[in-house]
C-alpha cells in the first residue's frame, strides 16, 4: 500500500509525492513503534499455545487493548500537532501545509490501525497467518481505488492530491478492522475460545509483562524505521528532489524489504511454539532455515534492483532529475539486502525466545551511534568527502545496517545454543 502511494502520488505532482514523503517519514515510525509493543502479542500467545494452554490467551488479548487505547490516544494527539516540527526543520510552507493536512487525514485511521494489529498478533499466535494475507490484499484492492477518486477528485468529490491518500489509507484501515473483527467472530477455532467475553480489569502484574516483552520490540523497531526518517527529515532542506528520490528509493526497498519480513514474523511464531513444547534443538533449526531463506531472497533481490535500478526509478516519476537520483540510490540500497535480511531474521528469532532488550541496545549502536552519523558526516558535510546529499546518508544505512547483522547473528547464536 505504501507502494502504491508513492507511485500514485508521485504520478499526480512532485510536491505532493514530497508531501507524502515526509508525512510517512513522521507517521510510520510513530506506527512502527506502536506496532512493536503490540507485536509482543504473538510470542506471548504462541508459548500459551504451544504449551497446550490457550484459554489462558485470552487475557493477553484484554491487557493488549487496554496498551492499544493508551497508544491510540497519544499517536493521535502527536499527528495532529506536527506543523512546529515541520517548521523547525525548514520545510517550505507549502510543503509543510500539504504534509500536515497529509498526517491529519492519516491520523483517523490509526484508532483502526493498532486494534487491527493487535487482533492479527493475537491470530498469528495460534499459527494462523492466512486471515493476515488475505486482509492485507483486501486491504491493497481497495487502497487503489480509493487512492485515484480522492488524489483526482472523480465521482464529485473534491481534489485533495496527495491528502487524498491520507484519507485512502485512513479508510482501508477501518475496512481491515471491520474484517478482522468479524473473522475472530465467526470462526469456529476462535469462537470457542470467545477472546472478547468475561472481560478482564487491568492488572499491573500482566500489563507489566507485556510490556517488559513489547517496549524493547517496539523501541528497537523505532530506532530502525526512524533513521530513515530522520534521513528524509535533515534532507527536507535540500528540496522537493532531494526528498522525492529518498522517498522513491525507501518506497522500493521496503516493498522488497517485506519478504524477509515476513520470514521473520513466521520464526517468531515457529520458535515461540517449539521453545512452549520443549524442543529447543527444532527452535535452533528453523533458526537456520530461516536465515537460509532470507539470504537466498536476498541474493534475488539485490540482483534485480542492481540490473533494474533506472527502470524501477521510472516507475515513479517521469521527471528526470529524480529518476537520476533514485536510480543510484537503488543501486546502493542493492547492497545492503544481506545485512538487512540478517538483522531482521535474527530479531524476530529473538522475539520468539523472548529476548528483546540486548537486541534493542545492539541496534541501537549500530544504527543511531554509527549508521546515522556516518551518513550525516558523508551526506552533509565535507569533513571526510564533499557533501553527497543522499548518497551518503544511504552509504550510512549501509554501514549501520550491516554492523546490526552482525551483533544481531552473534546474539542469535549465543542464545540458541
Amino acid at each position: 500500500m505504501g507502494f502504491v502511494d508513492t507511485l500514485m502520488a508521485g504520478r499526480y505532482d512532485s510536491t505532493d509525492l514530497a508531501a507524502v514523503s515526509l508525512g510517512s517519514s513522521i507517521w510510520l515510525p510513530v506506527f512502527i513503534a506502536s506496532q512493536g509493543i503490540l507485536i509482543a502479542t504473538t510470542p506471548l500467545v504462541a508459548h500459551l499455545v504451544g504449551a497446550d494452554r490457550p484459554e489462558e490467551t485470552q487475557k493477553t488479548l484484554h491487557q493488549g487493548t487496554i496498551i492499544s487505547l493508551i497508544l491510540t490516544v497519544l499517536a493521535m494527539a502527536l499527528l495532529h500537532n506536527c506543523m512546529p516540527i515541520l517548521m523547525a526543520m525548514n520545510v517550505e510552507p507549502e510543503l509543510a501545509n500539504l504534509t500536515d493536512q497529509y498526517l491529519k487525514a492519516v491520523s483517523w485511521g490509526f484508532p483502526a490501525l493498532l486494534f487491527y494489529q493487535l487482533i492479527r498478533s493475537y491470530i498469528e499466535g495460534f499459527g494462523k497467518t492466512q486471515p493476515a494475507m488475505k486482509i492485507a490484499i483486501l486491504g491493497l484492492i481497495c487502497n487503489i481505488p480509493l487512492n485515484y477518486v480522492l488524489i483526482y477528485g472523480r465521482f464529485g468529490l473534491p481534489e485533495l492530491g496527495g491528502v487524498g491518500c491520507g484519507w485512502a489509507t485512513a479508510i482501508v484501515m477501518w475496512i481491515m478492522l471491520f474484517v478482522a473483527v468479524v473473522y475472530i467472530l465467526k470462526t469456529p477455532d476462535f469462537k470457542e475460545l470467545k477472546p472478547f467475553s468475561r472481560w478482564q480489569t487491568p492488572q499491573l502484574t500482566a500489563l507489566a509483562n507485556y510490556l517488559k516483552l513489547g517496549l524493547p520490540i517496539g523501541v528497537s523497531l523505532l530506532v530502525e524505521v526512524s533513521m530513515f526518517s530522520v534521513i528524509a527529515l535533515l534532507l527536507a532542506d535540500l528540496g522537493e528532489i532531494m526528498i522525492a528520490s529518498h522517498q522513491i528509493t525507501l518506497s522500493f526497498t521496503g516493498l522488497v524489504f517485506m519478504l524477509p519480513l515476513s520470514i521473520s514474523m513466521a520464526l517468531t511464531i515457529r520458535v515461540g511454539h517449539q521453545l512452549g513444547y520443549g524442543l529447543p534443538q527444532a527452535a535452533r533449526f528453523s533458526a537456520k532455515t530461516g536465515l537460509l531463506i532470507t539470504l537466498t531472497i536476498a541474493i534475488f533481490s539485490s540482483s534485480l534492483m542492481a540490473l533494474f535500478a533506472a527502470e524501477i526509478a521510472d516507475l515513479y516519476t517521469t521527471d528526470t532529475r529524480i529518476l537520476d537520483i533514485a536510480a543510484s540510490l537503488i543501486l546502493i540500497a542493492a547492497l545492503f539486502q544481506f545485512s538487512d535480511a540478517i538483522q531482521i531474521t535474527c530479531s524476530g528469532t529473538l522475539r520468539g525466545y523472548k529476548d528483546t532488550l540486548i537486541p534493542l541496545l545492539m541496534v541501537f549502536i549500530a544504527y543511531w551511534l554509527i549508521g546515522l552519523p556516518t551518513g550525516f558526516v558523508l551526506g552533509k558535510t565535507d569533513i571526510l568527502v564533499p557533501a553527497m546529499g543522499p548518497k551518503g546518508f544511504w552509504i550510512g544505512l549501509l554501514i549501520g545496517l550491516s554492523i546490526g547483522a552482525i551483533l544481531l547473528l552473534s546474539r542469535l547464536h549465543w542464545k540458541s545454543r
